[in-house]
């Protein structure tokens, strides 16, 4: 059954950083593009970072770029997302998803209503 596990949220000081993982099982993780998105309260889910099946990353949210980064190791059949200079409004919940549709673009997640998401996890940046 297919699976997304994100973990590495945690509560850090402004200016810190933390890795967020996303695990996948189920499937192989060689064939699709991932995205981050994320939940602050009282506000809508938006989209953060994809990375392609190819590698290629697109930024959705401009607020992250020269901050945020993605990676992946399909070895270990996870998604990296690498958060430095973290903000007090980068606080949310932030979850993985993918649509499961093979060599999908980061448009296409982008756009699409995602079949596949993890259960999310907890990011607060506070002093």
């Amino acid at each position: 059954q297919v699976q997304l596990v994100e973990s590495g949220g945690a509560l850090v000081q402004p200016g810190g950083s933390l890795r967020l993982s996303c695990t996948a099982s189920g499937f192989t993780l060689d064939y699709f593009a991932i995205g981050w998105f994320r939940q602050a309260p009282g506000k809508e889910r938006e989209g953060v970072l994809c990375i392609s099946s190819s590698d290629s990353s697109t930024y959705y949210a401009d607020s992250v770029k020269g901050r945020f980064t993605i990676s992946r190791d399909n070895a270990k059949s996870t998604v990296y997302l690498q958060m430095n200079s973290l903000k007090p409004e980068d606080t949310a919940v932030y979850y993985c998803a993918t649509d499961l549709i093979v060599y999908s673009t980061c448009s296409d997640v982008g756009n699409r209503d995602l079949a596949h998401w993890g259960q999310g996890t907890l990011v607060t940046v506070a002093s």
